[in-house]
């Protein structure tokens, strides 16, 4: 006999589609849809010289970064606040991670946040790019800029 714990969680799989293939197929779909957003983004704003930087250096981040081919040709590098990662470089896109003070030096136009399940934390910390007219950009499940 099923607990109610894992009748509930099986009832939620199948209210979220977990059996019906277009889940699936829609989800390769959305996948493209934000790979080729995103891209195209990153390219205009580097054809216009503006500065796009990222924040944070994990690791769902950086299979994103990968996934669409963006590196340090398009993006300045990557900001975290975690010591042990300060001074390496994301695997693939070869993005050198600094200190989050760096953006305050070098006001980038855009902030590229990597860990996107918690962007309203990072963009209440560094909410001063404001000031100078920055944007965050989140790139899951929908691409923003705000």
């Amino acid at each position: 006999m099923l607990s109610n714990t894992v009748k509930n969680l099986l009832n939620k799989e199948m209210k979220f589609g977990i059996t019906d293939m277009s889940t699936y197929t829609n989800f390769q779909e959305n996948i493209i849809k934000i790979k080729n957003q995103l891209l195209d983004f990153v390219l205009s704003v580097k054809n216009e010289k503006k500065k796009i930087i990222c924040y944070g250096a994990a690791a769902k981040g950086n299979t994103l970064l990968n996934y669409c081919g963006i590196g340090k040709e398009n993006i300045e590098y990557v900001v975290d606040v975690n010591s042990h990662k300060q001074g390496l470089y994301l695997p693939g896109s070869h993005l050198h991670i600094k200190k989050p003070e760096e953006i305050k030096k070098d006001k980038p136009d855009f902030l590229l946040i990597l860990p996107w399940n918690i962007k309203e934390e990072i963009m209440k910390d560094i909410s001063f790019i404001h000031d100078w007219n920055g944007k965050f950009v989140i790139p899951i499940p929908k691409m923003m800029i705000i």
